[in-house]
């Protein structure tokens, strides 16, 4: 049977060129960064690297790279800290209601613990506007923080128009980029962006390490107290191999982001077009063309999502209905039910993310077997009847 992989979004393979440069520190330079001797110097250098890959991949300076182990950390670290640290100048945080949990269940905390959180509602497409933003922001606004590209539906935001208006306003911007960086083009500097989380095992790096860009001149209180290490504020030995890796991973991804973007875009737009000509009643969620090359999320109707997935499964594809940190919940997408959808409609919804490895005939086999399995389940619904 035929295997394709299609849930690049929950996590994409561990690039051989990657591995090939954490091995020599999951072996012989197994030395602690922090030691002086000969073998911890070896293993700051390939943090050193590291440090510097990444920074080169966001345009952003070394010192404002700060490693994490996930993007969540990454996330929590910024609603938490600039709650903590800018309290005095007020309590309000701007978000959207299409972000990932992680951006989410941290702002309900904040809102339990005295902060006001403004949620934005985004349009049919999963978008908010810059004019959106600046309506939003009040005197006591001390955080935006707004998705680049969204894990679910792959629409991406404005986020140099968004990174505007807040250094206009003079209020600090964060963006949730796990799923946008090694993809898309990211430029921190242009884009006025104050803060941005990545998560590597999303852009063909290790599980288990992320990274949290910090701009210049913004203090965030130590998230992690305990030794000095990323400069006092991740305190606890550093996962050399796994930061190794995050920073061969960012680098390869830039390198070939050019001819990935288009490769990727042409594969899903085949696969959008193949979709929409062998099955009836379906409806493309996200932006059509503002969208992550590798993105693919519809909604087929009259048939539930848990059921295609299985029978996918079943002829060998590996897709998903949403977020893989939420792959538990019986309840529909809040992300599809922002966009308008009704129950039942984001109840059927399925996502197919590309990588890498995906070709043309991965493409056409999933059309094929999406095709059958729709028309199976579809036999059997009494809404499809009705």
């Amino acid at each position: 049977m035929r295997k394709v992989y299609m849930d690049n979004a929950a996590t994409t393979s561990l690039a051989p060129e990657v591995l090939e440069q954490m091995m020599p520190y999951l072996t012989a330079t197994y030395g602690n960064p922090s030691s002086v001797h000969a073998f911890g110097r070896e293993a700051k250098t390939g943090l050193d690297k590291a440090r510097q890959q990444v920074a080169a991949a966001l345009n952003a300076e070394l010192d404002e790279i700060i490693f994490t182990g996930c993007g969540t950390e990454s996330d929590n670290t910024v609603l938490l800290g600039v709650a903590e640290k800018y309290k005095a100048k007020g309590n309000h945080i701007i978000t959207t209601n299409i972000e990932h949990h992680a951006i989410l269940h941290t702002a309900e905390y904040l809102e339990k613990h005295g902060c006001e959180v403004t949620y934005l509602p985004v349009d049919e497409f999963g978008r908010v506007s810059p004019e959106q933003v600046a309506a939003a922001i009040k005197e006591n606004t001390i955080l935006v923080s707004i998705m680049f590209a969204n894990n679910e539906v792959g629409t991406i935001m404005p986020i140099a128009e968004i990174g505007a208006v807040c250094k206009e306003k003079g209020v600090l911007f964060h963006t949730d980029a796990v799923q946008a960086v090694g993809h898309v083009p990211i430029d921190v500097k242009a884009m006025n962006i104050d803060m941005l989380s990545l998560s590597a095992h999303k852009f063909h790096g290790p599980k288990g390490v992320g990274a949290l860009y910090v701009r210049r001149g913004i203090r965030l209180p130590s998230f992690i107290m305990g030794g000095g290490q990323e400069k006092g504020r991740r305190a606890g030995t550093e996962n050399t191999a796994g930061i190794v890796g995050l920073g061969a991973a960012a680098e390869l991804s830039c390198v070939h982001m050019a001819e990935n973007a288009e490769r990727m875009t042409a594969l899903r737009n085949r696969l959008m077009e193949g979709i929409e000509r062998e099955i009836p009643y379906v409806k493309l969620n996200g932006h059509r063309t503002q969208r992550l090359p590798n993105n693919v999320n519809y909604s087929i109707r009259y048939i539930e999502g848990e059921s295609i997935l299985l029978m996918l499964d079943m002829n060998g594809i590996a897709a998903s209905s949403g977020s893989a940190c939420t792959s538990g919940s019986l309840d529909p997408s809040h992300v599809l039910l922002a966009l308008g959808l009704d129950h039942e409609t984001a109840h059927g919804s399925v996502r197919l993310t590309l990588g890498d490895e995906t070709t043309e005939e991965d493409i056409d086999y999933v059309i094929a077997v999406l095709k059958k399995t729709a028309e199976r389940l579809r036999e059997m619904s009494p809404l499809y009847k009705g």
